[in-house]
Parts: C-alpha cells; structure tokens; sequence
C-alpha cells in the first residue's frame, strides 16, 4: 500500500511541476523582421549564354553585360527588414494586448509581405508564462475570461516560441483573415486563454 501510495505522490507530483513550473521560469525570443530573397530573373551566366545563342552575339558586349548583371545581382539580407521601409509591404491589421486570465503587454500586427506572405509579428511582447501555450487567431472579440471553456472556430499557429519578445508567425494562405478579429495566447492544458489582441484594419 506504501509502495502504491509513493508512486501515486511521484506521478501526481511530477504532473504538478510540470503544470505549474513555467510560471516561474520565462522564455525570450528575439527576431527579427522577416526578410524577403530578392531573386534575379536571369543570372549573369545565363544571360551570357543567352546573348551567345544569338546570331549577332559580340564578346565584348557579353563581357559587359555580364559584369553589369552581376554588380546588380542581389543577395538575401540577414538584417531585419524596418517595417518603414518594405517596398510592396503592408499592415492588414494590428492591436495591443490586452490581459484576460493574466497581464500580457506588446503589440501585434498582421503583415501582408511583398512576396504574398503573411506575417504576425509580436513586439515588446509579454507574458506569463504558463504550460503549453499556443498562438490562436480567433473570431471573437473581446476573448472571455473564461477556464476550461473551448474557443470556438479559434486556429492554432503553434506553440508560443517565447513568454518575452519579438516573435513571427507565418499565416497559411489558405486562412481567411477576415473571419479573425482577436489573437490569443491559449493555455491548451486549462482551456485558459491568457492575454489577448483586438485586431483593428488601420
């Protein structure tokens, strides 16, 4: 009975702490800006492969227009792209957290990126931490302070990366954006959502 009685305390332990210790510990993140791979349509060996297939080809005038291509061949950046300054990019929708079962501070906004992605952003981000929270777009708004109810018609973006900074997530084409007014952090173990975001278009 001992024995059994341990294993039980162990197991009803182990759960406890893994239920409750993330409150105590955060996670930061820090990303940048999604940046967009500018590609060439033509490379510098295929267009001198080009103006070689041509019944005037001048080597000469290859030579240059091969250097000329690649001096103006650009690579990806690795620095953030400022939201300022992305051409052909724009702000679909945007808010401040808000606190429901806990504080949460930092804006979100939805970014229609110039090469047809979707980006939500989080910056000045936090948040308590809590066990197994995810990122959910959802149709309601204001979210409830509620627990251990299910958000209806909500979509899960995937486990929140960090309880403290900026962070992305990449939304799928195929979502409608426009049946989506609020972002959530969900705590999917207590059906608890945590802090949240009222998206206003601008």
């Amino acid at each position: 009975m001992r024995i059994a009685a341990l294993a039980t305390l162990l197991v009803v332990g182990g759960v406890a702490w893994y239920l409750i210790s993330p409150l105590f510990i955060d996670m930061r993140v820090s990303e940048g800006f999604p940046t967009l791979a500018h590609m060439p349509t033509k490379t510098a060996a295929a267009q001198t492969t080009q103006a070689a297939a041509s019944a005037n080809f001048d080597p000469a005038q290859a030579t240059a227009e091969m250097q000329l291509a690649m001096a103006a061949e650009p690579s990806q950046s690795s620095d953030p792209m400022p939201a300022a300054a992305a051409d052909g990019m724009s702000i679909l929708a945007r808010g401040e957290f808000y606190a429901v079962a806990h504080e949460g501070q930092g804006q979100a906004t939805l970014y229609l990126l110039a090469d047809g992605r979707r980006i939500l952003r989080f910056e000045n981000f936090s948040v308590l931490n809590g066990p197994e929270l995810h990122v959910y777009l959802a149709p309601q708004d204001p979210i409830a302070d509620s627990v251990g109810v299910e958000l209806a018609g909500a979509i899960d973006l995937g486990p929140l990366k960090g309880n403290i900074g900026d962070q992305n997530y990449e939304i799928d084409a195929e979502i409608d954006l426009s049946l989506y007014h609020s972002v959530v952090i969900w705590c999917q173990p207590f059906r608890v959502p945590f802090s949240a975001v009222s998206l206003q278009t601008p």
